[in-house]
């Protein structure tokens, strides 16, 4: 979202016509590797990765649930994610970018609760992270 009250001199971004700057804003940066992470991971997860297997039996979270939620809500988020920046709607962004929040809050509930506190447990801490930060740079953009 362009808001022209704000006062900041832009990032300069590569392709830009001469003696024009375009931004990049932050929400986009983020929203970004957040699809990327969140899509590589919902694949895997829907292709029962055995990379991941051992760090989900830590946590005690059956294969069978790899499918469904774990890799379709992964999937499902950064596939929202990626549509609202396609479409330029901030509203499915966001929404998408709850969704994410919810999930790996839930998912550190159970890490916690298995007493997991692995590569698997950190990395969730770090989806978590970029969920958040997609969802504040876009609601404060």
């Amino acid at each position: 979202m362009v808001h022209p009250d704000r006062d900041r001199e832009p990032a300069c971004v590569p392709g830009a016509h001469r003696g024009e700057r375009r931004a990049r804003p932050p929400y986009v940066v983020a929203a970004a590797v957040t699809v990327a992470i969140n899509a590589f991971s919902g694949i895997a997860a829907l292709l029962h990765w055995r990379a991941i297997l051992p760090g989900m039996a830590k946590a005690d979270v059956p294969q069978s649930w790899l499918t469904f939620p774990i890799g379709t809500l992964k999937t499902a988020g950064a596939a929202g994610l990626l549509a609202g920046m396609v479409a330029q709607s901030p509203v499915l962004v966001v929404a998408a970018a709850i969704g994410l929040v919810l999930f790996f809050v839930c998912a550190l509930f159970t890490h916690v609760r298995a007493g997991d506190y692995t590569g698997q447990f950190f990395l969730a801490v770090f989806f978590l992270g970029m969920a958040c930060a997609s969802l504040v740079l876009t609601l404060t953009a």
